[in-house]
């Protein structure tokens, strides 16, 4: 009996140890599942948080900021003591590219920006971006809907507000460093001294050709650093733009007026410019309604004398590589790495020259007495060569010449640029012989130049006819 009362009594321990474990074991997963359904949870609470946090930022971020929380966040960025370090971060990649010495030249530079339009705007953003801290920014025109294909700043909300305005809310956007001075002016040269005060480069974006060899000539007399930009408009090429002095520009009509202008003032050269060898093609003003003509002379309908009221097409790409060219060439120069020997007109001039020279000794023996100057000059050259002819002879099959050659077509026309094509040197030989006698030696009749080269080529020259027409008026000739 005590046997099986003291078996019993073992059992009962083992069963109640048993119980006891598993009632142990049981609390303890409980509660580390508890404690995981807690940390799950708090988990999920703040992914949650985390990305209502995220979606307010973004709602945020596309919101405009006005100047006032713009300051407030520039403030939060520097309060830790370490805003040159950040800025030195933003500038990274300019730091790798010029250097510290090329970086702080210019961080100290100060550049003002004259027309902020489609080219001028470009400029501002790209230089602000690079590192420059004291831009002014000149313009006394308000943003239009149809700003928006070519401004780098402006967007629907800044339509009807200064350009100059939308320029500098940008670049303090860029920048916690930029000192921004927007001026609602327009450059004249009698005060153009006050804005232009301090400015170790001047951009010259403006539309106006006589304010702008104003503004040239006196940056040029001042010693006054300053690079220009020509006519962007109904151009589509962008392999034909090119940087070089105003003194070897060729094609652009606005060049062709500016380095005219200025030489007569007594400046030839000295001033780069960013230009495109592109002619255009057929491109037109565009249409005032008709109201606009009873109001009385359409050049009278503008706001300030001799900016258009009627403008001309623009591709939005080509006014902002314009500004990208000008952007880079200044912050090379200002960092010390000069583009030293920019690549003018496709190394062609003298090519031009060569061609303008011997078109006047053969002129003058056609003639038959010596000739100073001929009624075309290189830029016409370069016209008759490059884009009526792209650089091929007007025979068929019309290849590309070794020894290129121009020469009168029709004896019984003038010379000019409808009257004059290419050849290689052999057939430039034949026409002499058979179509350009000289008149000293009239027993030797001359052919008519259909005759000796046939319809073909004749067609070509007519269709070179409506093309220089076409020219004409594109350049206002």
């Amino acid at each position: 009996m005590n046997v099986f009362s003291a078996q019993s009594h073992r059992t009962q321990l083992i069963l109640a140890a048993v119980s006891a474990s598993l009632l142990t074991s049981g609390l303890f997963t409980a509660y580390n599942a508890y404690s995981r359904r807690e940390r799950r949870r708090g988990l999920d609470r703040d992914i949650l948080r985390s990305i209502a946090d995220q979606n307010e930022g973004s709602k945020q971020h596309l919101r405009p900021k006005d100047d006032e929380l713009l300051d407030e966040q520039m403030i939060r960025i520097g309060a830790n003591g370490h805003e040159e370090e950040l800025i030195r971060e933003q500038l990274a990649r300019c730091y790798a590219f010029f250097g510290d010495e090329g970086m702080a030249r210019i961080r100290e530079k100060s550049v003002v920006v004259v027309g902020c339009g489609g080219v001028g705007s470009w400029v501002a953003v790209m230089l602000v971006r690079s590192g420059v801290s004291k831009i002014r920014l000149v313009d006394f025109d308000y943003v239009t809907l149809s700003s928006l294909n070519r401004h780098a700043t402006a967007v629907l909300a800044d339509v009807g507000t200064p350009k100059v305005g939308c320029i500098e809310r940008t670049l303090k956007q860029i920048s916690r460093c930029v000192e921004v001075d927007s001026r609602l002016e327009v450059w004249r040269k009698e005060d153009g001294g006050q804005l232009l005060e301090g400015a170790d480069w001047v951009i010259d974006a403006i539309d106006n050709i006589t304010t702008k060899v104003d503004l040239l000539k006196y940056c040029h007399e001042h010693h006054i650093k300053v690079f220009s930009s020509m006519g962007a408009s109904a151009k589509t090429d962008p392999t034909r733009i090119q940087i070089s002095d105003i003194s070897y520009t060729m094609y652009d009509p606005l060049a062709r007026s500016v380095r005219r202008r200025l030489r007569l003032q007594g400046v030839s050269s000295g001033i780069p410019v960013v230009y495109s060898t592109e002619v255009p093609g057929d491109v037109k003003l565009l249409p005032l309604p008709e109201e606009e003509f009873q109001k009385g002379a359409v050049k009278e309908l503008g706001v300030f004398d001799d900016f258009r009221v009627r403008i001309l097409p623009v591709l939005g790409s080509l006014p902002s590589l314009f500004g990208l060219h000008i952007a880079t060439y200044i912050l090379c120069e200002m960092a010390g790495k000069p583009i030293l020997n920019p690549l003018p007109i496709k190394n062609r001039k003298k090519l031009y020259e060569r061609l303008l020279r011997d078109l006047l000794h053969r002129e003058s023996k056609f003639i038959g007495e010596p000739i100073n100057k001929l009624p075309i000059d290189e830029d016409d050259v370069a016209l008759i060569f490059e884009d009526l002819h792209l650089g091929r002879s007007v025979v068929p099959p019309h290849a590309v010449p070794a020894h290129p050659t121009l020469l009168r077509w029709d004896p019984t026309k003038p010379l000019t640029l409808e009257n004059c094509v290419v050849f290689e040197s052999t057939e430039a030989e034949k026409h002499i012989r058979e179509c350009l006698t000289p008149r000293t030696e009239e027993a030797h009749p001359r052919k008519a130049p259909r005759a000796v080269w046939g319809d073909e080529v004749q067609a070509v020259v007519e269709r070179h006819v409506g093309d220089v027409a076409k020219y004409r008026t594109w350049v206002g000739l």
